[in-house]
């Protein structure tokens, strides 16, 4: 029969041992070094000068003094002399002052990283919330990959919601670019975070690039006859591409200007207008670019059955 337990090692008492409570309290001894293992500090060469009773450590590589020829052993201060146990492979320690906690794998002691998975929250730099579940504050950050490129994917889950890039000045947007509430790909800004223009849109469907805002030195080249709604609930900062409140311009001036900024080649722009009181002075201050016409259009009206 062994003399000492088959994993800890812990001293056992022998039949016929004399002075039986030695072993005893050399086990109790063990058990109160290795049970609920909190150290001191992170893994030491040199034994701490004043030790407190009780204190355990982690010894590192290389060990000076009293700890010599002890490499990645438990130590322990009982007063008056250093006690030291072999760690098994898988022993965990937690190292009080940072908490941190190490595992020993074997030969040597390693930090053990929680497994970043399926977190509820990450903050870098930072606190993250319910409503940025990913925060970083910091002064740069940096994706990159040595293979053949780096792909950053903003999905969503229809094509009414919003997938976007949103630029901040101290919390308020000042520019905006994604696909919002469609398919279609725009860029936004605004100057107050409140007011947004549209300054550029891209049909999902066509590819075609409209300038929603017009532009002195990039014209619009049209494919196919268009036509601009303006109804009196409507708004400049739409794209006048919709008989909607959503969709259709304001003011008759401003659908005349994207008419006059458009590279009309041989198609038409009808700018139809609903009823109501618009209470302005045109002013057409060029000529289409194009052998198309451009026509005022009165929205037809719908007969009731």
């Amino acid at each position: 029969m062994s003399d000492t337990s088959p994993a800890l090692s812990l001293p056992l008492l022998m039949p016929s041992q004399a002075q039986k409570h030695v072993t005893h309290n050399e086990a109790l001894m063990i058990l109160d070094m290795v049970t609920q293992l909190a150290v001191a500090d992170l893994p030491l060469a040199d034994p701490p000068p004043t030790p407190a009773t009780g204190a355990r450590y982690i010894i590192g590589a290389a060990p000076t003094g009293h700890w010599a020829g002890h490499d990645s052993e438990i130590a322990v201060w009982d007063g008056m002399i250093w006690r030291f146990v072999m760690p098994q492979p898988g022993w965990r320690a937690d190292v009080s002052p940072t908490g941190q906690s190490l595992r020993f794998d074997g030969s040597d002691w390693q930090t053990v990283l929680p497994q970043l998975q399926n977190l509820p929250a990450l903050g870098v730099g930072a606190t993250a919330d319910a409503s940025n579940p990913l925060t970083v504050a910091a002064a740069a950050t940096l994706l990159t990959h040595t293979g053949a490129g780096h792909q950053l994917k903003l999905n969503k889950s229809g094509a009414s919601d919003t997938t976007s890039l949103l630029f901040q000045t101290s919390w308020s947007g000042r520019a905006e670019m994604g696909t919002t509430g469609s398919d279609d790909f725009s860029i936004k800004v605004s100057s107050d975070g409140s007011n947004w223009q549209e300054a550029l849109h891209i049909a999902g469907t066509t590819g075609q690039v409209h300038f929603p805002q017009g532009s002195p030195d990039l014209r619009d080249r049209l494919t196919a006859p268009r036509t601009y709604y303006v109804r009196p609930d409507g708004s400049d900062t739409n794209t006048g591409l919709s008989d909607a409140a959503s969709g259709a311009f304001l003011t008759l001036q401003h659908a005349v200007n994207q008419a006059l900024s458009l590279d009309n080649g041989l198609h038409d722009v009808t700018l139809q207008v609903a009823d109501g009181s618009y209470g302005e002075d045109l002013v057409i201050a060029d000529r289409l670019l194009g052998s198309g016409l451009c026509s005022l259009s009165e929205r037809p009206q719908i007969q009731a059955s």
